[in-house]
């Protein structure tokens, strides 16, 4: 039953008018945290956005209006080294977080967390939708939620009653992503054109946005140009420089 949920998942967008309750949230962070954490350190929090003037701010500097105010709850996913410098504290000891190594740890356990947490509200019926846009202007967000130095958040999160679902977009093969013992890249040149038609048939018979464009061509624009440029300044401003 979990493999075939896991299968069914799309971005829901349009959601009901009902908040979840302190209980419901409460429910679905245990169940979240039971993710896998390198070395069990946990490098991740999550704010809870439920001040409306909050929201509204953050709707706006995520420029996604539409998830941010119409959803059930409204979660911040962040990177967390501020924690672990206090248990540090308690024990003498000044932490270091400033590598390489620590950037991967804190974004890794933070994903983890997300995807259990995203897992768990499709498992009570709710829909998801990650809001990368809360990277357009990451040091706003911040400053609006009052993160200190060592947190950054990553993604947010939408959770609320389905008013309407999507189609459940194709994914790549599985032969396109299991590589067995070595990295096989001479696949790829039959793999993606046949993976083009899929996605093109899927843009052209989906119900709602209908459009003529390819899996490869999308890929090709967006990675064609810099994105978001600002983000390393950021980071460095919280401690994080990539040692």
């Amino acid at each position: 039953m979990v493999l075939e949920l896991m299968k069914t998942h799309a971005s829901v967008r349009d959601y009901e008018d009902k908040q979840l309750t302190r209980e419901e949230v409460a429910e679905l962070i245990e169940a979240a945290q039971h993710a896998a954490s390198s070395h069990f350190v946990q490098a991740y929090s999550v704010v809870w956005v439920t001040d409306e003037k909050k929201r509204q701010q953050l709707a706006e500097l995520s420029k996604n209006p539409k998830q941010m105010l119409g959803a059930g709850a409204v979660f911040l996913i962040c990177v967390d080294y501020n924690r672990l410098k206090h248990a540090g504290e308690l024990n003498g000891v000044d932490i270091s977080f400033d590598y390489a190594e620590n950037m991967l740890v804190g974004v890794t356990d933070a994903g983890l967390f997300a995807q259990n947490l995203a897992l768990a509200a499709e498992s009570q019926g709710y829909g998801i939708c990650y809001i990368g846009g809360v990277r357009n202007n990451i040091e706003a967000i911040s400053e609006l939620t009052e993160l200190p130095e060592g947190v950054f958040p990553v993604y947010g999160l939408t959770v609320g009653v389905p008013a309407t679902r999507n189609e459940v977009k194709p994914r790549l093969p599985v032969e396109a992503i299991l590589h067995e013992n070595a990295y096989d890249e001479d696949k790829y040149e039959e793999i993606l054109p046949a993976y083009d038609e899929t996605i093109q048939a899927y843009y052209g018979s989906r119900s709602a946005n209908q459009k003529s464009d390819t899996w490869t061509a999308q890929m090709a624009s967006f990675l064609s140009k810099p994105r978001r440029p600002h983000i390393r300044e950021f980071l460095a401003k919280k401690g994080f420089l990539f040692k």
